[in-house]
């Protein structure tokens, strides 16, 4: 199974993530403006919301990839006040005939003094383990 893990960051906290989740399935995480050149089966790509949205870099990143060459995406990500970010992800990647799997990782994001420290080992511990799931 050929795997490929990008991220969006502006605070770095995504980044973290995308380390843990691309350490371990075996794999280095790359920012969005890395291409998806090769055939995946799985893209774990990671965001978080900036001004009630995903961001536009992210938006721009998908209605990059080739649908013959991405399997489907896995969203993980943090934020300090919202949630989730996959049916913003997954609207996106619907115009591209991109599946994206329903389960997905996010935790809290240090932002601005809100939630100091997060996300911390044991978040990044969750991360690890949510994207070994997906070896099986």
């Amino acid at each position: 199974m050929k795997i490929a893990v990008r991220y969006y960051t502006k605070t770095g906290n995504t980044k973290k993530l995308a380390e843990a989740v691309a350490k371990a399935v075996g794999v280095k995480a790359l920012p969005i403006n890395s291409h998806i050149d090769d055939k995946v089966d799985i893209l774990f790509l990671g965001n978080s919301y900036y001004a009630f949205s995903i961001d536009p870099k992210v938006v721009n990143f998908i209605d990059s990839l080739d649908k013959e060459k991405v399997g489907k995406i896995v969203n993980f990500g943090s934020a300090a006040m919202l949630n989730s970010t996959l049916k913003k992800v997954k609207n996106e990647a619907d115009k591209r005939g991109i599946p994206v799997d329903k389960r997905e990782f996010h935790c809290k994001g240090e932002f601005k003094g809100l939630h100091k420290g997060i996300p911390n080992e044991e978040d990044l511990k969750a991360a690890s383990e949510f994207a070994k799931e997906f070896l099986a």
